[in-house]
């Protein structure tokens, strides 16, 4: 039964609330925030909404940018990570309009319900459950500097290999040696642990947390499978929970793709499948993998539209340093079971047909994940629909380590893009598959390509520290 405005006031009465706080997405996909006192909060704020200028959020121009936000009270709980007693709330810009507001089409959680509807609306499923694989470093230090006389990053994490000569504790974890490591060596593991106990108050279950690859302080936490639009809520609060508890613990977290040469990056790889009426629609015992036509036909769409979907799946050119050969990364354009070097794999520890899947590696957690999660299931649709078989179409099966073939036989295959320039191109002309019916607006993928490629622009006219290296003596 859906909470009430009645219900949070007897809560905040019950639990002595001080504050009410309304988590906001930008487009970029970062929570901005508006409190109010509790005792201020009532039915009307339920009708009338919180006033905002959406401009600032990416959405609208600025003669039209005056927006209310509506929370969800669904999403309510207490914020852990405030002093004083504070009910957060996600919820949904509305545009202002007589007699009565309506969603603002633009805005990420209207979008992937609209995505969601428009799955039922096609009859193939009525849900599609994903799994976000949260990836992260954390660091003792880090700085930066962008300035006219000084460029350059500095990050420290005391268990790192550059650290051998001077931690007097030993506990150096060597370069891409961490996987797995046990204490000692895993110093943040009451800190990770947290993380996962706060993120399961918050309402979503956790399967594991452990230590990643990059030595320099590599980490993941991995969730249970939930409704998309819910797990992009999830992931958002996941993200801001991970943020939040490393600096409790004296720690800065990042979730950026490669923040340290030569160690491994960080994605955000996604677990996906559909229910209809409760039953899986990817499984088939008679399928490659056990998975069913459908399936195929899903992942082909994945594939067809893949260098457009990179625009919205890796959406900053920091992306495009993980992409790249050599660290578990998917550079190539296929399907296979139990194959990290294709960009999409099929988990043979899947084996019950409610939970037969396959997960799409390209993605990291500098996108959008309502954006992210909605246009992977466009593109799903867009292939079931128009039948695309991945086989047929030369993407697979790739039951080889596709790192190991020849560079000849690397050129017959079809490949990621490699910056998000090219990612941007490839949406421009092709979104279609996006905009059916009506689930993403085309002004949307409009700013949003007219925004990233200013960003683009900005990010290449600055001079790298290693261009000096190569360059300043020449």
């Amino acid at each position: 039964m859906s909470t009430t405005a009645r219900d949070i006031m007897q809560r905040i009465k019950d639990e002595q609330i001080q504050m009410v706080d309304f988590k906001i997405v930008d487009i970029h996909g970062q929570f901005r925030h508006v409190t109010i006192p509790a005792a201020h909060f009532n039915g009307q704020t339920m009708e009338n909404g919180i006033g905002f200028d959406a401009s600032n959020y990416g959405y609208a121009v600025v003669e039209k940018s005056d927006m209310v936000y509506i929370p969800d009270l669904d999403t309510a709980m207490i914020d852990p990570f405030c002093s004083i007693k504070t009910l957060s709330m996600i919820g949904n810009a509305m545009v202002i309009d007589h007699p009565k507001n309506r969603p603002l089409s633009q805005y990420p959680r209207n979008i992937a319900l609209a995505a969601e509807q428009y799955l039922r609306d096609t009859g193939i499923a009525d849900t599609m459950l994903v799994l976000p694989e949260f990836e992260f470093y954390l660091f003792d230090e880090v700085g930066w500097s962008v300035d006219h006389n000084a460029i350059g990053v500095n990050i420290d994490a005391r268990q790192a290999h550059w650290n051998s000569a001077c931690e007097g504790s030993g506990n150096i974890v060597p370069l891409q040696k961490n996987y797995h490591i046990a204490k000692p060596l895993d110093t943040t593991y009451e800190c990770r642990s947290e993380m996962c106990l706060e993120i399961e108050k918050a309402g979503i279950p956790v399967k594991y947390h452990h230590p990643e690859v990059g030595g320099a302080g590599q980490f993941e936490i991995e969730p249970l499978l939930g409704p998309m639009s819910k797990m992009a809520d999830g992931t958002m609060l996941i993200k801001y929970i991970i943020h939040n508890t490393a600096k409790k613990y004296g720690l800065s977290a990042t979730l950026m793709p490669k923040p340290v040469y030569g160690e491994a990056g960080s994605g955000m790889h996604v677990h996906m499948l559909l229910l209809k009426n409760g039953a899986p629609v990817f499984s088939d015992e008679n399928g490659y993998s056990h998975l069913s036509r459908e399936a195929h036909w899903f992942m082909g769409g994945l594939l067809r539209h893949i260098s457009s979907l990179c625009a919205l799946t890796n959406p900053s050119t920091n992306s495009f340093k993980r992409l790249v050969p050599g660290f578990e990364a998917p550079v190539t354009v296929g399907y296979a079971t139990s194959n990290r070097s294709a960009v999409i794999r099929i988990p043979a520890y899947a084996k019950s047909p409610e939970l037969r899947r396959f997960e799409l590696r390209n993605p990291d957690a500098t996108c959008n994940p309502y954006f992210c999660f909605s246009a992977i299931l466009m593109a799903g649709i867009d292939g079931i629909r128009n039948q695309i078989d991945p086989h047929a179409n030369g993407w697979g099966p790739y039951d080889v380590n596709l790192y190991d073939l020849s560079d000849a036989e690397k050129a017959k295959l079809h490949h990621l893009p490699t910056s998000l320039e090219q990612a941007l191109d490839a949406l421009e002309a092709d979104h279609d598959y996006l905009t059916a019916g009506g689930v993403f607006p085309a002004e949307l993928i409009s700013g949003f390509l007219t925004s990233k490629r200013a960003e683009c622009r900005e990010l290449s006219q600055i001079p790298h520290p290693a261009e000096f290296a190569k360059y300043y003596n020449l």
